[in-house]
C-alpha cells in the first residue's frame, strides 16, 4: 500500500491520547478508536507511522498491533487472555531442565534459578522444577496467585505480556520484562538459553542469527510499549 499521509502525530482526546494522520484519528483493526492512556504510548505509535516509507510495510507495526490487541481482544475477554497466559506458568520453560548431571542442566540452574527464585520471593509462591520433558503440574496456590497478579494488570499491559510471554515461552520472564528496570537483552539471553546452547555446540547459522535478532526486536518493542502505557 502506498503511503497516504504526510504527518503522524500524537493528540490528546477524551480518555487519553490518539494517533492522527494528517489530523485524522486512526482506529483499531476492529474499528474502535485507538485511544491509549499516555502521551508516551501515543508518541511511540505515531513514530511507527512516521517511520514508514513510501510503501507501508504492515510488518513494521509491532506497537500498533499491540494496541489493537489490547482494545479489540483483551478488553473483550480478559478472562480468556489471562487463562492463556496462565498456561505458560503451568509449563514455564524455566521449570523444565535437562536430566540431572548433564552440562546443560548446570547452565540452566546457573542462568534460570536466580530469576525463578526472585519470582517465588516476590509473590510468595513455589514452582516445581522438572528434570526432562514429562509434564508435572504446578501447585494450585502458585497458579491462583499468578492469576491475581495478571488480574491487576490493565488491558495494554496484558497485551504486551502476551507477546513477551509467548516469545519467551515463560510467564516468569514475561512478568520480569514488565519491570521498569528490566534489561531486554539479558532477559532474551535467559529465554534463549537452550537455542544458544545448541548454537554454541553446532555453530551459529545465518538463519539462526537473523531469527534471534528479529525475535529480540519484537520482545524489546513489547517491553517499550508496556513501559510507555504505564507512563
Amino acid at each position: 500500500m502506498k503511503r497516504f499521509y504526510k504527518e503522524a502525530a500524537a493528540a490528546p482526546v477524551a480518555g487519553g491520547w490518539q494517533v492522527t494522520l494528517d489530523g485524522r484519528a486512526i482506529k483499531t483493526a476492529g474499528g474502535r478508536p485507538q485511544i491509549v492512556q499516555s502521551e508516551a504510548a501515543a508518541t511511540l505509535l505515531a513514530r511507527e507511522w512516521a517511520d514508514q516509507g513510501e510503501e507501508i510495510d504492515p510488518a513494521r507495526f509491532l506497537l500498533r498491533d499491540l494496541a489493537d490487541y489490547a482494545l479489540d481482544v483483551v478488553a473483550a475477554d480478559r478472562a480468556d487472555v489471562i487463562a492463556t497466559l496462565l498456561r505458560y506458568a503451568e509449563t514455564d520453560t524455566l521449570c523444565y531442565r535437562a536430566e540431572a548431571g548433564e552440562p546443560l542442566e548446570a547452565r540452566q540452574i546457573e542462568v534460570w534459578e536466580p530469576l525463578l527464585k526472585a519470582a517465588e520471593a516476590r509473590w510468595d509462591i513455589h514452582f516445581e522444577r522438572i528434570g526432562g520433558v514429562i509434564h508435572r503440574p504446578q501447585p494450585a496456590a502458585t497458579l491462583k496467585r499468578l492469576e491475581a497478579v495478571l488480574q491487576a494488570e490493565d488491558d495494554f499491559a496484558l497485551a504486551a505480556l502476551n507477546t513477551l510471554t509467548t516469545l519467551a515461552a515463560s510467564l516468569v520472564i514475561g512478568l520480569a520484562a514488565l519491570a521498569a528496570d528490566a534489561d531486554a537483552d539479558a532477559l532474551w539471553d535467559i529465554a534463549n538459553l537452550e537455542e544458544d546452547w545448541q548454537a554454541e555446540l553446532w555453530g551459529k547459522e545465518a538463519e539462526y542469527v537473523e531469527r534471534r535478532a528479529r525475535r529480540l526486536a519484537t520482545f524489546t518493542a513489547a517491553m517499550e510499549f508496556a513501559r510507555a502505557v504505564r507512563g
